[in-house]
């Protein structure tokens, strides 16, 4: 790309904390942490995003390494960059990168994008990355792959984490996940819920 990347928009990416290099999964691998609700489509070209990683996040990615991709309260009309936007920076991502690249963990993907994703993730991500997603309903299910200390989440995830044991049907978009007030968990169960900020 021609174009250089200037250190305000540098600065402006980099405050969003949309991407994070920190860490390693249990078996080694470096862990690249995308936050998808700090996504700001609105503002932010695809451009722009394509020279950002370009410039601070590929050149870091040289070893094999996973994408923790967490999902979480992501908006269609404010998060979402479009399909053709999504296609264009997988299209710019170095072929070296995209070897190196081993799985991707979608942290707590909702009925729409399961259905987008089994409906035109072939098309979009070639080259074999669509095989290399795993979907990941709950936190807990993470921690089978990635230790706890090496990775950062939000805390606004472990809330929608502990909404989702009390109102499963929210992974299927059968239930809002506005706030309100709870009774009993939506599942019978002799083992009182806890949260999962508790769990080592």
């Amino acid at each position: 790309m021609s174009e250089q990347l200037s250190p305000e928009q540098i600065k402006l990416i980099d405050k969003f904390n949309l991407f994070k290099i920190k860490g390693r999964d249990k078996r080694g691998r470096k862990i690249l942490r995308i936050i998808g609700k700090h996504f700001p489509a609105r503002s932010l070209s695809v451009d722009v995003l394509k020279k950002y990683l370009e410039v601070k996040i590929f050149p870091k990615l040289e070893r094999p390494f996973v994408v923790v991709y967490v999902h979480t309260d992501v908006n269609k009309s404010e998060n979402f960059p479009g399909i053709s936007s999504l296609r264009s920076v997988y299209d710019g991502i170095p072929v070296n990168v995209k070897q190196n690249l081993e799985a991707v963990y979608f942290v707590h993907p909702d009925l729409q994008s399961r259905i987008f994703l089994a409906t035109f993730g072939r098309f979009i991500f070639t080259g074999g990355l669509y095989a290399k997603l795993k979907y990941v309903s709950r936190l807990g299910y993470l921690w089978e792959h990635v230790k706890r200390n090496e990775i950062e989440i939000p805390e606004f995830v472990y809330d929608h984490d502990e909404d989702l044991e009390y109102r499963p049907m929210m992974d299927y978009g059968l239930e809002s996940d506005h706030p309100r007030v709870y009774g009993a968990p939506a599942v019978d169960s002799s083992v009182a819920m806890y949260s999962m900020r508790c769990i080592s």
